[in-house]
C-alpha cells in the first residue's frame, strides 16, 4: 500500500512528521506538504503563479502552495504510481463542526477523494497538542480496518482525536458534525499609520454539542469519526426546489 500524506500546518510541523514515522512502519509513504502554514485555506488552488517544489533531507517534498496543490502535485507528478490512499494531518487543533468548511486538512482529504483516492483527515483536538503519537496510532489502527473495508467513492472520514495518552482514550464514536455559535469574531485594530485593520479572531464556542456530535465525543474522551460527502448536492431538496422552479418557465 502506498499512501500520500499531506497537511495544512506545513511540511515541518510535528503532526505530519510523527504521522509519517508511524504509518511508514506498515506502508510505503510519500509526504507532500506546504512549505509553510496554510491553515484555514480550505480548498484553494494556486492559479496565479507557478508552484515550486523541492525535496528535504528527510525525503519529504515541500511545496510553495496549498494543501490541495500538494495532493494534485503529489498524485500526478511526484509519485510514480497513483496513491492507494490520501491521509491529511495530523492537524494541530480540532476540525469539528463548521471547522470543516475552512480546514485545509479536510480540504486535502476531499481533494484526494475527488481525484479517486480513499481519504482520511485526522486532527488532534486540542490547542496545546501534546499527544500527537496517540493520533498517529489511532490512524494506524484505522488504516488496518480501511485495508479490509473500503470507503464509499463519495466519502472521506474526518477523524478528531482527544489530546490524551492512548491508554486514556475511551474508544471510538461514529458522529455527525456539530456547529458553533454564529458569533462576531472580527477584531478591529489600527496599523502603525493609524488606519483601520481587522483580524479574523478565534473560532466561536460550540453551540450544537448534543449527543452524537463530534464535539460531544471528543469532550468525553472518544475518537470522533465523521463520514463526510464530497458531492454537496442536496438531493432531498429536489422536489421542493422543482416546485417553485416550474413558476420560472
Amino acid at each position: 500500500m502506498h499512501i500520500l500524506i499531506s497537511n495544512d500546518d506545513g511540511v515541518t510541523s510535528p503532526g505530519i512528521q510523527i504521522l509519517a514515522e508511524t504509518i511508514g512502519k506498515s506502508a510505503q509513504i510519500t509526504v507532500v506538504a506546504p512549505d509553510s502554514n496554510r491553515s484555514g485555506i480550505s480548498s484553494a488552488l494556486t492559479l496565479d503563479r507557478p508552484l515550486r517544489c523541492h525535496q528535504l533531507e528527510n525525503g519529504f517534498y515541500s511545496v510553495s502552495g496549498t494543501p490541495c496543490d500538494c495532493v494534485h502535485l503529489g498524485s500526478h507528478r511526484i509519485m510514480q504510481h497513483k496513491p492507494d490512499m490520501v491521509i491529511a494531518g495530523i492537524n494541530r487543533g480540532p476540525n469539528l463542526g463548521d471547522d470543516v468548511l475552512y480546514s485545509g486538512t479536510v480540504a486535502a482529504a476531499m481533494e484526494g477523494r475527488s481525484l479517486g483516492f480513499p481519504a482520511v483527515a485526522i486532527s488532534l483536538a486540542s490547542r496545546d497538542c501534546h499527544h500527537y503519537q496517540t493520533a498517529a496510532l489511532v490512524m494506524s489502527r484505522l488504516l488496518l480496518r480501511l485495508r479490509e473495508h473500503s470507503l464509499d467513492s463519495n466519502v472521506i472520514l474526518n477523524v478528531n482525536v482527544p489530546d490524551l495518552p492512548l491508554e486514556d482514550i475511551k474508544g471510538y464514536r461514529l458522529t455527525r458534525l456539530g456547529c458553533r455559535h454564529r458569533a462576531d469574531t472580527i477584531v478591529p485594530a489600527k496599523d502603525p499609520r493609524g488606519l483601520d485593520i481587522y483580524w479574523i479572531g478565534p473560532p466561536s464556542k460550540p453551540q450544537d454539542i448534543g449527543d452524537g456530535t463530534d464535539f460531544s465525543a471528543v469532550d468525553m474522551g472518544y475518537v470522533s469519526i465523521t463520514p463526510l460527502v464530497v458531492d454537496f448536492t442536496a438531493y432531498q431538496s429536489f422536489s421542493d426546489v422543482r416546485a417553485w422552479m416550474d413558476e420560472l418557465n
